[in-house]
């Protein structure tokens, strides 16, 4: 599972030019969801993602997380995080998890965002999404729930 996090002031997500979820300050996390992810996947990412200290103390220093600022999450489902482009010039995306255990483990992905207690707002699942984002800082990261198995060192 991939999570590409966004440090924004504000950002929303469209359907058909209307406003299906918006946030104020806080992260859009777009999340694609690979073929064998699993819901320890997701727990691991909702916990790093909440916790990650990726907002500036009084001293301007990465010090604080989303939980720290009551930062507002934007989450929205992109399976094109996992394209694959070593060959060819068209992405393959068969390293993408199918639509439907997709769906299940992104929802799943909410529930565990949204016990942290901060507001969440998402995209729709496989509809065509217009994003926008005011990226503060410019501040994006991307985290991948494989990481957690890599041991220090390697």
């Amino acid at each position: 599972m991939k999570a590409l996090l966004q440090r924004v002031s504000h950002a929303s997500v469209s359907v058909n030019k209307q406003t299906i979820g918006q946030i104020g300050n806080g992260l859009v996390v777009l999340l694609g969801v690979a073929d064998g992810d699993s819901e320890k996947d997701a727990d691991y990412l909702a916990e790093k993602i909440v916790g990650l200290r990726i907002f500036t103390d009084g001293d301007g220093k990465f010090n604080l997380s989303a939980a720290d600022v009551h930062g507002e999450l934007l989450l929205i489902s992109q399976f094109t995080l996992l394209a694959d482009t070593r060959k060819g010039r068209r992405p393959s995306f068969t390293g993408a998890a199918a639509p439907e255990s997709a769906r299940r483990l992104f929802e799943y992905f909410v529930d565990r965002v949204k016990r942290s207690g901060l507001t969440v707002a998402t995209g729709q699942f496989q509809e065509h999404m217009t994003v926008e984002i005011c990226n503060d800082g410019p501040v994006t990261i991307m985290l991948d729930s494989r990481d957690k198995f890599v041991q220090p060192g390697n």
